[in-house]
């Protein structure tokens, strides 16, 4: 199963689709989610998020949120 990813803002959905691997800034340090990663919930600090899929690379800057990963499904809720 492919890794989805889904990323909310309070206004809009910023993207929603399948992805290669994701790259975000926890609040105790940057880490990677990558396909089949354990499950986690984690808080997010100001920073950027970076995806890729198939069209490359994308960068998104956040100023907080959070992040949940459970069977290759990545949910993150964040401000812009």
């Amino acid at each position: 199963m492919a890794l989805q990813l889904k990323i909310v803002t309070p206004e809009c959905i910023e993207y929603q689709g399948e992805i290669n691997r994701v790259v975000v800034p926890g609040t105790l340090g940057e880490f990677e989610v990558l396909e089949n990663h354990a499950p986690i919930i984690s808080s997010l600090e100001r920073g950027k998020i970076v995806y890729e899929n198939k069209d490359g690379l994308h960068t998104l800057q956040v100023s907080g949120g959070f992040i949940e990963v459970q069977k290759n499904l990545v949910s993150i809720c964040v401000e812009k």
